[in-house]
This record gives C-alpha cells, sequence and structure tokens, in this order.
C-alpha cells in the first residue's frame, strides 16, 4: 500500500482524536488539505498540528500514521522529538534565571561551568544565547547519529570541551546545538536543581506542558511516534538510532503539538517571564562581521508575509520540525512530522496563511 494511501484511510479516525476546535470550518477544510498535500508531495508519513491563541489550543489534528509498521495513526496525543525547539525552552530557563540575579548574561560560562576550559576569548552566556559564541557544531556523523546513553547534562560537554572557539566571540553567527548545552548545565548550576526537574518545575507546569518530557530512548513514552527518513531512492525507510540524552537542552525533548503551542503562548503572555524579557529574546543579536542578524535569545526573528514572528525549527533522525509564534496577535502553530528532512517550515508557513485570511 503506497503512503498517500496510508494517509488518506487514517485521516478520518486521526479526526476523532482531534482537539475541539474554535476554527471555523472553512479554514479545517482549508488546514485538511495544506496538510494532506503536503504529505504526499514530500512523502510524510505523519503530521501533527495545533494552533493556539490566547484563550489556548484553538485546534489541533493528526493525520497519517505515527507507526507505519502497525498501522497506528497520528493524533494529537502523538508525541514526537522536538528536535531543537528545545532550544528556546533552554533559552527560557536561562532567562528566568537571568531575572532572579542568579545568571548574568554577559558573565562567561566558566563561572557557571567552571569544569568547562577557558577558551582564547571570554564566553558569555548573552553570545551563548545568539550562537555568537563560536562553540562548534557536531563533527561528523558519529556525533550526529549517537547512540551512547549520557545520564546527566555535563558528561556530554566532554565532547567538545576541550576544541577551540571557532572565532572571537560576537563576531559570528554559527549554529550550534552544544552551545545550548553548555547554558542547560548552567541552568542546572546556578538553580541548585537538575536540568529537566528546572524545566518540569518552573516552564512545563506554568505553561500547562502535560505530555512534553526528554527523549528517553529507555523510558516507556505513551503514544511517541516512531522516525523515518527517505532511502537513495525516496522511499520510506526507518531513520538511524539515536541516543539525544547527548544533547537534551539543545535537541533532546519529545511532545506533542498542543505543548508547544502551550509553551509559546504561555512565554508571549508574561507567564514564564517578565514582558520586558519575552521582548529581550524576541530581539535579533547582530554579529560584529556579517548581517544575519536573524537570531534573539532562543528564537529564529523574522517575518511571514511582512508579519512580525518568532520561530524555530528541528530537524534530527525521524523528524523535522516547526514552532512559529507571532507576537503581536498571540497566535502560535505548531507543525511536527515524523520523517527527516521534510519542509515542516513550509508547512507551518503554509497554515498561517490559512488562520490569518
Amino acid at each position: 500500500m503506497r503512503l498517500q494511501t496510508y494517509a488518506t484511510a487514517l485521516l478520518i479516525p486521526a479526526i476523532v482524536f482531534a482537539q475541539e476546535t474554535s476554527l471555523p470550518a472553512e479554514k479545517i477544510r482549508e488546514i485538511d488539505q495544506v496538510v494532506t498535500t503536503e504529505m504526499a508531495r514530500n512523502t510524510v508519513p505523519g503530521i501533527s498540528v495545533a494552533v493556539a491563541s490566547g484563550a489556548g489550543v484553538r485546534w489541533s489534528r493528526g493525520y497519517g500514521l505515527a507507526d507505519l509498521e502497525n498501522l497506528v495513526p497520528v493524533t494529537s496525543l502523538t508525541r514526537i522529538r522536538l528536535g531543537s525547539i528545545a532550544k528556546p525552552i533552554t533559552a527560557t530557563a536561562v532567562m528566568q534565571l537571568v531575572e532572579q540575579n542568579k545568571i548574568q548574561l554577559d558573565a562567561p560560562i566558566q563561572k557557571y561551568v567552571p569544569s568547562f576550559p577557558q577558551k582564547q576569548w571570554p564566553l558569555t552566556i548573552r553570545a551563548l544565547l545568539g550562537h555568537l559564541g563560536g562553540v562548534r557544531h557536531y563533527a561528523g556523523i558519529q556525533e550526529m547519529d549517537s547512540t551512547r546513553h549520557y545520564t546527566d547534562v555535563t558528561e556530554p560537554l566532554k565532547i567538545f570541551a576541550d576544541d577551540p572557539l571557532l572565532f572571537e566571540p560576537g563576531a559570528k553567527y554559527s549554529y550550534t546545538t552544544y552551545g545550548f548545552n553548555l547554558l542547560g548545565t548552567a541552568v542546572e548550576s546556578a538553580s541548585g536543581m537538575k536540568f529537566v526537574d528546572y524545566l518540569r518545575e518552573r516552564i512545563f507546569q506554568p505553561a500547562g506542558m502535560t505530555q512534553i518530557g526528554p527523549d528517553d530512548v529507555f523510558a516507556i513514552i505513551p503514544h511517541r511516534a516512531r522516525g523515518y527518513r527517505l532511502s537513495v531512492d525516496k522511499r520510506l525507510e526507518n531513520c538511524a538510532l539515536a541516543d539525544t540524552s547527548n544533547k537534551i537542552p539543545g535537541g533532546g525533548l519529545i511532545s506533542t503539538a498542543d505543548d508547544l503551542v502551550a509553551f509559546a503562548l504561555a512565554l508571549n503572555a508574561g507567564k514564564l517571564v517578565k514582558p520586558a524579557t519575552r521582548d529581550l529574546m524576541f530581539t535579533a543579536q547582530h554579529p560584529r562581521e556579517g548581517n544575519s542578524g536573524q537570531y534573539g535569545m532562543g528564537w529564529t526573528v523574522g517575518t511571514i508575509d511582512g508579519r512580525p514572528m518568532v520561530a524555530h525549527g528541528g530537524g534530527q533522525q525521524g523528524i523535522s520540525t516547526f514552532l512559529v509564534l507571532f507576537p503581536k496577535e498571540g497566535i502560535s502553530i505548531a507543525v511536527m512530522l515524523n520523517r527527516e528532512g521534510a519542509p515542516s517550515r513550509d508547512t507551518a508557513e503554509r497554515i498561517a496563511r490559512v488562520v490569518f485570511r
């Protein structure tokens, strides 16, 4: 049976588990068309979508399959790896501690992570939050597809701790998941709490996020989706094995789409940090060299059709995700696909155009 047949066959049962809605029926039909078209065009097994406004989740729905081998449908309860959408969550934790004067933005990271070696230039919290610190990203497929299991956030720092910075902090933009590993360790040190415990108590609970947690490969996680990729001949196959415990603060969580939009709304509403702190997070930092000032503190800053937004995507083994927030309108959209390399941002933007039409 072809993927398109799977998706079509499971669209109706998936809708049974949809979150009840305040979106107009016509917009729902348009979103259905957007999603099913993207699934067929890009060979995507399943997609979970949520749309939320100031009142909470307005509508969410699952499409297609969370598990191709067992014909398990995607629903609003399906949990999918976030990938790098963990970064704005970690950034929020950092900024909460900044508000409490437990972290200083312009202090060197070694103040909070003394085990991290000194580098050829000072490396600050502010630079790390904007990918301006010069910390390297993955070095090769072995780091990207790591299957080693870590039991804390400090041990993975050894992967890159002895490497020099790529450039003087503040000079350039260079995306790095490892930089957010450092920030997660700083949260743990400054708060006196285990990183995941801090997230649960200070972010997940206040935001009403009930389905999010570490992407623990050994844990039994209800409604966890399988992940897929395209083979060289463009056929679906199971994704590579990966244990994301080497990067929990930068890309090691699992969640539902509903929880992601709940996080975005809580942040926007001032429930997690003060409005002035939120605005600082949503303001692009500008490196001294180049013109890539499109990243604030944990968020990409930009526009969709001229409408200001902040967003973050995620891509790793078996998933492609995108979370977008329109701060002025107080509307958030999350799209989670269980196929790596799929155009999650394109899908989210098309849904946003339907919502704002």
